[in-house]
């Protein structure tokens, strides 16, 4: 598929990080491209599943905004296929507000979600805190973390468990670090809604539990370090 000239352009530019939009609403995707302009970052938009897979496989991009409800290839089959070659964070955004939509895009992989309709300045703040997790700080020095039979990687975004890479989103790759620098105390379900999110947790959230299924799922057929859930207070790991 041939990259269109707008694409090109905002991949061409250097300094301001790049966010691709892919949805089918021409008019949101022209208003987030102006919103987003004025705070300092570079937006290309496409309008279908097919067109936003072949962007951000072929693109580069420092986040992605995906809806859900997309022609020709579903948002949830473009999230499967990005995860499948990239850790590039991603947003969903869907207009059904069930539970079970929310959490099907974080099963797949996404970082974070949004319900239509948003306020412009919302998708902003998911942005923000999506991508200062993704950044690295030149201030600190590489680190490597081992427990167990895991070893985390904070400089090369590289997890071995047991020995073996695994691959793991951004959302889980944090929860795991701040759980293994927290080994044998138990961190809630709050505080590891503040740091991936920074906000606190709403009443009835699954975000959190849904990244710690989909980690523990990668994790355990390869360690014997597990992830406990502790009724009502959060989780821990001990190595």
């Amino acid at each position: 598929m041939v990259i269109s000239q707008a694409l090109r352009r905002v991949q061409g530019r250097v300094g301001q990080d790049a966010i691709l939009m892919v949805d089918d609403d021409a008019e949101l995707c022209a208003l987030m491209d102006e919103f987003l302009g004025r705070e300092g970052y570079q937006v290309a938009s496409v309008h279908d599943g097919a067109a936003g897979l072949s962007a951000a496989l072929n693109g580069r991009y420092d986040l992605v905004v995906l809806d859900v409800m997309l022609p020709v290839l579903d948002g949830y089959e473009v999230l499967r296929q990005i995860r499948r070659r990239t850790n590039v964070p991603i947003i969903m955004l869907t207009a059904r507000a069930e539970e079970r939509d929310r959490v099907t895009g974080l099963e797949e992989g996404a970082d974070d979600y949004l319900v239509k309709p948003f306020a412009a300045a919302e998708l902003l703040a998911r942005i923000r805190a999506v991508m200062r997790r993704t950044s690295e700080s030149p201030t600190i020095k590489p680190r490597l973390v081992e427990l167990g039979d895991l070893r985390l990687d904070e400089r090369m975004h590289a997890v071995l468990c047991g020995g073996v890479p695994v691959e793991l989103t951004e959302s889980e790759f944090v929860i795991l670090e701040v759980l293994m620098r927290a080994a044998g105390r138990i961190v809630s379900r709050d505080e590891l809604t503040a740091v991936l999110y920074q906000r606190e947790a709403t009443p009835y959230e699954r975000s959190v539990d849904v990244h710690v299924s989909h980690l523990r799922k990668k994790l355990d057929p390869y360690s014997r370090t597990r992830i406990r859930a502790v009724r009502g207070e959060g989780y821990m790991i001990a190595g």
